[in-house]
């Protein structure tokens, strides 16, 4: 009795202080109100009913749809310049804003998933077809535009933690990849390490995609490799040197 609790009624006082005495996960359910409501440690959910997340879930989808068309665009243009040595620091800057609002309605609609349970089956499938290899595009992105010495997957920390405001601004962004204010956007050319490049090709596991970014340093010099010097890459062999 001594566990402070803001809850009223007996069942959801005694339920939220067990939940803070023993870390466990403690459901209480209210006939009255017709409502459950979950306890773990100091965190408080009330559920929805079902109809209502599920409206909220396929709302999600709706917007992930759209999301990830417009991602596909940018990453595709991204693709093109890549390949014509033509790409400044703002078309990453864009590419990575959408990717990262792409990831976190991805994480909206997971969410709902988990609160619906084996209601959602339909919802989760819907939702891995529209995300598919969106964390590996966006994980790709990083490593080849990281000004050198960065570090991706605190990158990729930072990126996910980022207030909403922030991702919409230019700066925060450019500074999250390691360059300087002082560069303009539209101005600075960037080249590709090859990742997301090499990511494309089939049957290449990430060690040898990081061993030949390593040896050839840069999508142009790979991308005009002759095969012996592709094969003389660590893993890489005759076959997948072609």
């Amino acid at each position: 009795p001594t566990i402070p609790s803001d809850e009223t009624g007996t069942r959801h006082r005694t339920a939220e202080r067990v939940a803070k005495q023993t870390s466990a996960l403690v459901v209480s359910i209210s006939q009255q109100r017709e409502t459950v409501t979950v306890f773990l440690g100091d965190a408080r959910h009330q559920l929805d009913p079902i109809a209502t997340v599920l409206a909220k879930a396929n709302q999600g989808l709706a917007a992930l749809e759209t999301y990830v068309k417009r991602l596909e665009q940018v990453l595709t243009r991204l693709t093109a310049l890549e390949f014509q040595n033509a790409v400044v620091l703002d078309d990453v800057l864009v590419v990575l804003q959408r990717a990262e609002m792409t990831s976190r309605m991805v994480r909206e609609v997971e969410r709902d998933c988990v609160e619906l349970g084996s209601e959602g089956r339909l919802i989760r499938a819907q939702l891995e077809e529209l995300s598919g290899t969106l964390p590996r595009e966006e994980a790709a992105v990083v490593a080849d535009y990281l000004a050198a010495g960065g570090d991706p997957d605190a990158a990729l920390d930072r990126l996910a933690t980022l207030p909403y405001e922030s991702l919409l601004e230019a700066e925060t962004l450019q500074s999250l990849l390691g360059f300087p204010l002082s560069a303009t956007p539209i101005e600075t050319v960037v080249s590709p390490r090859g990742y997301r490049a090499l990511a494309q090709i089939p049957r290449i596991p990430p060690g040898v995609i990081r061993r030949v970014v390593a040896e050839l340093e840069g999508l142009d010099a790979i991308a005009r490799a002759s095969l012996r010097e592709l094969e003389a890459v660590e893993g890489v062999g005759a076959v997948r040197a072609r």
